[in-house]
C-alpha cells in the first residue's frame, strides 16, 4: 500500500513555516484592560511528512515572557476545512479553530464558553505576515483583541 501524500491544502499551510518575530499591539479588552505593545516570536515547522504545521509562540512584554502558546495546523478532509488546535499558558482547555484560505489569507474561527474568536493570518507579502485576533461575545459584534506584524528571521 502506498502512503498518502500531502495535497494542495497541506501545501497552503507551508506558507506559515519559518521563524518569525514582530511587534504586536494588544487592544484594551476584558483580558487586558489597558492593552499595550509586545514582541511576538513564532516558530512554525512542518511535521508528519508535511501533513501538519506545528507552532510554538511566545509573547514578551516589558522584558518578560508572559504568554506562551502551542498550535497544530492541519487539513481536515472530511470537513474540507483547515483546522488549528491551540493550547496556551492561560490553562484553559485547547481550542479548535476551523476555516479556510482565500488567496493568501487564512481565516479560522472558534466558538467556546468564553465566546467567539477569529484568527486571521495574512501571508500575501513574501517574508512577512500579518496576524489579527478578534473576539465577540455573541458572534455578531466583533472587536479586535490583537494585531501583529511579523517578519521572517534568517
Amino acid at each position: 500500500m502506498e502512503m498518502p501524500k500531502p495535497g494542495e491544502p497541506h501545501r497552503q499551510l507551508q506558507k506559515l513555516v519559518g521563524s518569525w518575530s514582530g511587534e504586536e499591539r494588544l487592544h484594551p479588552s476584558p483580558w487586558d484592560p489597558s492593552g499595550g505593545t509586545a514582541v511576538g516570536r513564532v516558530e512554525n515547522r512542518a511535521a508528519l511528512d508535511g501533513f501538519v504545521v506545528v507552532q510554538d509562540y511566545e509573547q514578551e512584554r516589558n522584558g518578560k515572557i508572559g504568554f506562551r502558546g502551542h498550535g497544530v495546523f492541519r487539513w481536515d478532509a472530511a470537513r474540507q476545512r483547515h483546522v488549528f488546535h491551540w493550547f496556551d499558558s492561560m490553562g484553559m482547555p485547547p481550542n479548535e479553530y476551523v476555516g479556510q484560505f482565500q488567496g493568501d489569507v487564512l481565516t479560522l474561527s472558534y466558538q467556546g464558553p468564553q465566546g467567539h474568536s477569529r484568527a486571521v493570518f495574512d501571508m500575501s507579502e513574501p517574508g512577512r505576515y500579518l496576524f489579527r485576533m478578534d473576539f465577540s461575545p455573541d458572534g455578531s459584534k466583533w472587536q479586535t483583541f490583537m494585531e501583529g506584524k511579523y517578519s521572517k528571521r534568517a
